[in-house]
């Protein structure tokens, strides 16, 4: 792959890139210059926070500028933060589920990394289990200076599966990680009880 230019198109809170590139053909040769928008975010990470005595989940609910003109803006969601350049992905989602949460993570359990839409945007995802508290989650989270108001709710691992089942989460990393729980939940609870 051979990138022949790059122009920034937008810079706000997020940025958009014009690249022009070209690339090796599967079946030998070069393509021809092909020009993509990209919609440049950056590195995030995203958590489930998981109380293995109760087999509870901590979930919040917030609103999303992507679903503004769909059927609700408020989304049911794990907490997630973007990874800033000084701190780890881990670093990340202890200090967002206190934020976002009210709640401390003891331990951690990676679940995958990928691009939720590598298509037309760069951002890539880390998605963790995170040991909790559940019993200690509740009220309304978020900080002032970003706009946030995020209600905390918890309920047991089944209710969070079924409303994936029922499609009530919309967010890919929340859907992977509730997944995930529904198929590891009896290690974990075996690991974080020892």
């Amino acid at each position: 792959m051979q990138i022949i230019s790059k122009e920034t198109l937008f810079q706000g809170f997020f940025r958009m890139v014009k690249y022009k590139f070209k690339h090796k053909l599967f079946e030998g040769g070069w393509s021809g210059p092909i020009e993509r928008e990209m919609f440049e975010r950056g590195h995030a990470a995203a958590m489930l926070p998981y109380d293995p005595s109760t087999d509870r989940v901590v979930i919040i609910e917030q609103i999303r500028v992507g679903a503004l003109e769909h059927e609700s803006p408020w989304q049911l969601e794990i907490v997630a933060g973007i990874i800033d350049t000084d701190e780890s992905a881990e670093e990340v989602v202890r200090r967002e589920c206190v934020e976002e949460a009210g709640v401390e993570v003891s331990d951690l359990e990676k679940v995958t990394s990928y691009y939720p839409s590598s298509g037309g945007c760069s951002e890539k995802l880390d998605v963790y289990v995170g040991r909790v508290d559940a019993s200690k989650a509740y009220g309304v989270h978020g900080l002032d200076y970003e706009g946030e108001d995020i209600r905390v709710q918890v309920m047991s691992r089944q209710e969070a599966y079924q409303l994936v089942v029922d499609g009530q989460f919309e967010n890919g990393a929340s859907i992977i990680a509730l997944q995930w729980l529904e198929l590891n939940h009896e290690r974990l609870q075996a690991k974080w009880q020892a």
